[in-house]
C-alpha cells in the first residue's frame, strides 16, 4: 500500500501569515504550483493559501440580497460571510485570504485517503503534518505520479 511518505514532496515551500498576498503570489507562478502552506513561527500550520483564494481578489464585492418586513430590510445573506468576502477580496496580508484550519495529512496516510479527500473536497495541494510540524506537501500531481510505471 502506498502512503502519503512514499509521494510526498519533503522540500516546502511555506509562508507566514504575515507574508504579503503579491509574494506569494509570485511564488506560486514562479515555481508552478497551486498552494502554499502557511506555518506559524513555531512551525505549525495554521492556513492554507492557493491560487483560488488569490483569484477570489478579483471578484465584485458581494451585494447582499435584501427582502422588507414591516417596513424594514432584512439581508438574506449572512452579515459575517459578506464581511469575510470583503476581507478575502481587499487582503494584503496571507492572513487575510488564507483558508483557516486547513485539512492535513500524516506521512502514514494512504494513497486512497489523500485521492479521496482530492476529488471529495476539491484539494490540489495537502501539507503533511508530523508531531504538529510541517514535513511535507502532498499534490494531485505526486498522485498522478504513482500511475507511471517506475
Amino acid at each position: 500500500m502506498i502512503r502519503v511518505k512514499d509521494i510526498m514532496t519533503t522540500t516546502v515551500l511555506s509562508v507566514t501569515p504575515e507574508t504579503e498576498i503579491v509574494q506569494a503570489a509570485k511564488i506560486m507562478l514562479e515555481k508552478r504550483i497551486n498552494g502554499l502552506p502557511v506555518v506559524s513561527s513555531q512551525g505549525k500550520v495554521v492556513g492554507i493559501i492557493c491560487q483560488s483564494d488569490l483569484v477570489s481578489q478579483q471578484k465584485s464585492v458581494p451585494i447582499p440580497s435584501l427582502f422588507s418586513l414591516l417596513d424594514g430590510f432584512m439581508p438574506l445573506t449572512s452579515l459575517k460571510k459578506i464581511e469575510k468576502e470583503v476581507e478575502k477580496i481587499a487582503a494584503i496580508t496571507v492572513s487575510q485570504a488564507m483558508s483557516s484550519k486547513p485539512v492535513t495529512v500524516s506521512p502514514e496516510t494512504a494513497i486512497e485517503e489523500v485521492a479521496s479527500l482530492m476529488v471529495d473536497k476539491s484539494f490540489h495541494t495537502l501539507p503533511v503534518v508530523d508531531d504538529g510540524k510541517l514535513v511535507g506537501v502532498v499534490g494531485k500531481e505526486d498522485v498522478l505520479k504513482t500511475l507511471l510505471p517506475s
